[in-house]
């Protein structure tokens, strides 16, 4: 590749929400012949993550304030002040054309270390719900990219992207191809995250064991590493039969597999749901930061693509009940799966490596 082709600067981590749509729009520039360098921390998953795809990294020293001690919060303009040095530094010496911010706390030195020495920046916001750090940097963005509807809606540098999701996701056969014709069990997704979601591994044995045997779904179950043995356990006592994991490492094979998904509604979930075309019951995540998780599930439920349930309501009756007549009503799961592969942006890597290259110096 050329010394002189542009080079990107992208800053964002911490967790794979921030990491992986950056990683999808390098390699979407790498493709338009650009070149990339990460910014990120040694604590996030960025670091290993990064550099196993081939990608140079940089690493500041910061971190997040909330729910820290008063001491942490006291230091935190002193260590933000410390950041954004070592980021002019690490920008004076790549002179990057842009910077494309994906979330987290290390965006926030990195865009304004940007902005200051006049290189444009580009934010993507991955939620329904935008980010503390990507609201700051949205005052100075020459560009701000949606992966979901809802925030910075009528800011006038704002547009709609999409999350970018893996190929091998967006090429799965369309509903219509995939599920008409299927017989036998309704086939249940289970999705808890690497950590595992303690609710879902607990309601979902219960409810299933409220079915009678004949009934009863076919369940793959992705437990977390720190649940699993619990959640095979739950199953097991109840006589329930499911294939359960700690993690898939097939998840394009699991979706095409699925008639149906019980999961959380993180952003990049609800996209791959959506690139998939997949039927869901989406549980938002009671904790998360503004309550983001409750917006993405809107985005799928407000188009009759998922049905949105809140963690308190997620009974394992409700779900029984839910279950049962999806079982005798399986072309409804197809009218909700056209309906959610309708919202996909499978181009959304490319659109993102597009405005930064529009914007770029």
């Amino acid at each position: 590749m050329p010394e002189r082709s542009p080079l990107v600067l992208i800053t964002g981590g911490g967790t794979g929400g921030h990491v992986f749509p950056g990683l999808a729009a390098a390699a979407a520039l790498t493709a338009r012949g650009a070149r990339v360098h990460w910014l990120g921390t040694h604590a996030g998953m960025e670091s290993r993550l990064v550099p196993a795809a081939g990608i140079p990294i940089s690493f500041l020293r910061v971190s997040g304030v909330r729910g820290k001690s008063r001491r942490q919060q006291l230091l935190a303009p002193l260590l933000l002040l410390v950041a954004i040095v070592h980021a002019l530094l690490l920008v004076l010496k790549l002179r990057p054309a842009c910077m494309l911010g994906t979330g987290g706390f290390v965006a926030g030195p990195g865009g304004i270390a940007a902005w200051l020495l006049r290189v444009p920046v580009v934010v993507h916001e991955q939620n329904a719900v935008a980010g503390t750090t990507n609201r700051l940097l949205a005052r100075i963005a020459a560009r701000i990219l949606l992966g979901l509807p809802g925030p910075f809606a009528e800011h006038p540098r704002a547009r709609l992207a999409g999350n970018p999701v893996r190929a091998a996701i967006a090429a799965i056969p369309v509903p219509a191809e995939r599920l008409a014709g299927r017989a036998g069990p309704l086939r249940l997704l289970v999705i808890g995250g690497s950590q595992g979601a303690r609710v879902l591994n607990e309601t979902l044995p219960a409810a299933l064991a409220l079915l009678a045997a004949g009934e009863r779904p076919e369940v793959w179950h992705q437990g977390g590493a720190r649940e699993f043995e619990a959640c095979r356990e739950r199953y097991r006592e109840r006589g329930v039969a499911a294939r359960t994991a700690a993690f898939i490492d097939d998840m394009v094979a699991a979706y095409e597999w699925a008639d149906v998904v019980v999961c959380r509604a993180g952003a990049l979930t609800v996209s791959e749901l959506a690139a998939a075309g997949l039927a869901a019951i989406l549980v938002p995540l009671p904790t998360a930061i503004d309550d983001h998780q409750s917006m993405n599930a809107r985005w799928l439920a407000d188009a009759g693509a998922a049905l949105a349930v809140a963690q308190a309501a997620l009974t394992p009756e409700w779900l029984a009940g839910q279950l049962s007549r999806w079982s005798a009503a399986r072309d409804e799961l197809l009218l909700m799966a056209t309906r959610a592969r309708a919202l996909a942006m499978p181009r959304a890597a490319d659109t993102v490596a597009a405005n930064c290259l529009e914007v770029a110096r």
